[in-house]
C-alpha cells in the first residue's frame, strides 16, 4: 500500500501541503496564544496583577447585571465588608438599570465589559468604539463617578480594541487568578476558595462570575474566601485603587 505518490512531482506536492499545513497550524496556535494573551498586548497597557510588597488583593466579577445572583451577591460582599470591581455589559445594564444603580450606592467599581459580550476580536475600530463608549454612557446613568476601567469580553483582544483604549488613555484589565473558570474547582465553593488561596499574591486581580444562577458556588464562596484572605493578612482593594498603587 502506497502511502506516497510514486512521482517524484506527487510526492513533491504532498510535501509541499505538508508544509503548508504545518505553518497554518502553528499560525492559528500562535494567534490564539496572541488575542488570549493575559500579560501582553500589541498597544496601550495592559494590567493583570500589579507587584506590591503589601498585601491587596482585588476581587473582581464579570458580566451581568442580572438579577438571579446581583442581590445575592451585593449581600455577600456587604457581609464581608469588602469593595469588588464589577465589570458590567451595556446590554445587561440597559435591562436592570436598578442593579446597576445598587452596585455603585454600595461603593463598588463599575467597570466597562463591553456591550453585547462579544468576542471584540476580528472588530472594526467603530464596533469597538460603539460598544464601549455605549457602554460607558449607561455606566454613568447608575451615579457611579469613578475611573471606568475596561475588560475584554472573554479575555479576548488583538488590534482594534487595545489600539482604542491606548488612544482613549485607558488600560486593559485581565487577572491572574480565575478560581472558577475551571469547572473541577468551581463545583464547590471549598474549590473556589483553596484555589484562590494557592495562587494568589499580593496585588493579584481575581476573576469571579456571581450573577448568574448557574454561579451559586461563587456566591457561597464569597464570604469565606474573604475570611481566609483576611486570616493571611489580606486587604481588599478596588481595581482603581490597585492601579493607584503601581510603582
Amino acid at each position: 500500500m502506497r502511502l506516497l505518490p510514486s512521482s517524484p512531482r506527487g510526492r513533491k506536492g504532498v510535501v509541499i501541503g505538508l508544509i503548508v499545513a504545518v505553518v497554518l497550524a502553528a499560525s492559528a496556535y500562535g494567534l490564539d496564544l496572541l488575542v488570549n494573551a493575559r500579560t501582553f498586548q500589541f498597544y496601550g497597557g495592559l494590567t493583570h496583577r500589579v507587584d506590591v510588597p503589601d498585601k491587596v488583593v482585588a476581587l473582581t466579577f464579570d458580566d451581568g447585571p442580572d438579577p438571579a445572583g446581583a442581590v445575592g451577591l451585593l449581600d455577600s460582599l456587604a457581609a464581608a465588608g469588602v469593595p469588588a470591581t464589577f465589570y458590567l455589559t451595556g446590554r445587561e445594564l440597559e435591562r436592570n438599570p436598578d442593579l446597576g444603580a445598587r452596585i455603585a450606592t454600595a461603593g463598588h467599581e463599575v467597570g466597562n465589559h463591553s456591550y453585547s459580550h462579544g468576542r471584540m476580536v476580528f472588530v472594526s475600530a467603530e464596533t469597538v468604539a460603539t460598544e464601549i463608549e455605549r457602554t460607558d454612557a449607561l455606566i454613568r446613568r447608575t451615579g457611579y463617578r469613578g475611573e471606568i476601567t475596561f475588560r475584554p469580553p472573554h479575555g479576548k483582544k488583538l488590534l482594534a480594541l487595545p489600539r482604542y483604549l491606548a488612544d482613549h488613555r485607558r488600560r486593559t484589565i485581565m487577572w491572574d487568578v480565575e478560581p472558577d473558570s475551571y469547572p473541577e474547582v468551581a463545583a464547590s465553593a471549598s474549590g473556589i476558595v483553596e484555589h484562590t488561596v494557592e495562587h494568589v499574591r499580593p496585588g493579584s486581580i481575581v476573576l469571579l462570575h456571581g450573577m448568574y444562577q448557574s454561579r451559586a458556588t461563587t456566591r457561597q464562596a464569597v464570604v469565606p474566601l474573604v475570611e481566609r484572605l483576611r486570616g493571611l493578612g489580606y486587604r481588599f482593594v478596588t481595581v482603581s485603587e490597585l492601579l493607584a498603587r503601581r510603582p
